[in-house]
């Protein structure tokens, strides 16, 4: 079995980030850079299947500039047995995203798709299930569990309730939650060894792919500075204040 793993270079997500003065985006210039960690969480439990006999090979891929190489080799370094890297210096939108990764899917035929559930830069939580929808794949998202069973994978998902498990039938494609399990740091070695590991690149055209924006991104701002709470020195005097701000107590 073949298993495809998505991954995304995103500000290190110990980097408090920074909006630029003129509010038009995020300033990522001398920030350090990581893989998404849900991503990463993805392509450890990649790795782990193939560790159990479930997999036999591992393909990392990844969609931005040249120095997303550098995520591709975090990948490579845990397990993955080769990458592909999409370069383009543009932002590419998840449907974009969605469209890339299909024609990657049609050339490579895995069997499973692992995705993070999201990407920690935009939050979007769409390319998963785009893809699903695109290549008319049944999906099992949130997950916190996966097991291989045949040709049928099941996922227990987190939901609002709490756990819901679903059988797929493969091909299938999964995203990954952050109880899924606890990537492994590369281990040195490893690191050397992945820099013999094959990586092609490509661009969007060379799998027909138009990249071009559909949104546009209007602001951004900080969060707002949360008040200082205040003290009472009794529930009747809190039921009061509460009371005065319209709350129904």
């Amino acid at each position: 079995m073949k298993i495809l793993v998505p991954v995304k270079r995103v500000i290190d997500y110990n980097v408090k980030p920074r909006v630029k003065p003129d509010g038009s985006g995020v300033d990522i210039a001398n920030v350090k850079m990581s893989m998404n960690p849900f991503d990463e969480i993805a392509v450890e439990e990649a790795v782990r299947l193939k560790e159990a006999g479930k997999a036999d090979e591992v393909i990392a891929v990844s969609i931005g500039a040249p120095k997303s190489k550098d995520v591709l080799r975090t990948a490579l370094a845990m397990g993955a047995d080769r990458a592909i890297l999409i370069q383009t210096e543009a932002e590419v939108e998840p449907l974009a995203v969605a469209k890339i990764l299909k024609a990657v899917a049609a050339e490579e035929n895995p069997q499973l798709i692992i995705l993070g559930k999201q990407a920690i830069d935009d939050d979007s939580n769409q390319t998963g299930q785009m893809l699903a929808a695109l290549i008319d794949r049944p999906q099992g998202t949130f997950a916190s569990k996966v097991e291989i069973d045949g040709d049928h994978v099941t996922v227990t998902r987190e939901v609002d309730d709490g756990l819901e498990t679903v059988k797929l039938a493969l091909p299938a494609i999964v995203t990954a939650d952050l109880r899924l399990n606890e990537p492994r740091y590369a281990s040195l070695p490893n690191i050397m060894k992945a820099k013999k590991k094959p990586m092609d690149e490509k661009t969007p055209e060379d799998y027909g792919v138009d990249i071009t924006a559909r949104l546009k991104t209007l602001k951004v701002a900080e969060p707002p500075v949360r008040q200082a709470g205040e003290k009472v020195g009794s529930v009747d005097e809190l039921v009061a204040k509460l009371k005065a701000l319209g709350v129904n107590a």
